[in-house]
């Protein structure tokens, strides 16, 4: 991603506990050009800039039957993910009961997040 002052930079918005990916994963958004934003539930405010919006499931799964509509309401048009283990397959699939439309494990979001940036 570019951001110009025409098309100004997104934000990552990430709902997770995990300190340490979450360090990783802000690194490799900021190296996009993107701003980046972390917590245990979504903000009320400043949501309009939002691109990415992340959903841990290891550490917020509270959050995966609402998720869809706060972002539909707060952030259309970005991209929500979600990620977990893989071994906890009734967090993947309440995931995708949810409406979650991209869910990964965590090894796969680790090894493709950059190029979700990029894009």
């Amino acid at each position: 991603m570019n951001p110009t002052a025409e098309n100004p930079p997104g934000s990552v918005m990430m709902l997770s506990g995990d300190l340490l990916f979450c360090s990783r994963v802000k690194a490799t958004a900021e190296r996009a050009g993107l701003t980046f934003r972390m917590g245990g539930k979504m903000p009320s405010e400043d949501t309009d800039s939002i691109t990415y919006v992340i959903l841990d499931l290891s550490t917020r799964s509270g959050l995966t039957k609402d998720i869809v509509g706060i972002c539909r309401e707060h952030c259309p048009n970005a991209k929500l993910i979600a990620y977990g283990p893989h071994v906890q397959v009734d967090k993947l699939r309440e995931a995708e009961e949810a409406g979650i439309k991209t869910i990964m494990s965590n090894g796969q979001f680790s090894n493709q997040m950059k190029s979700i940036f990029d894009s």
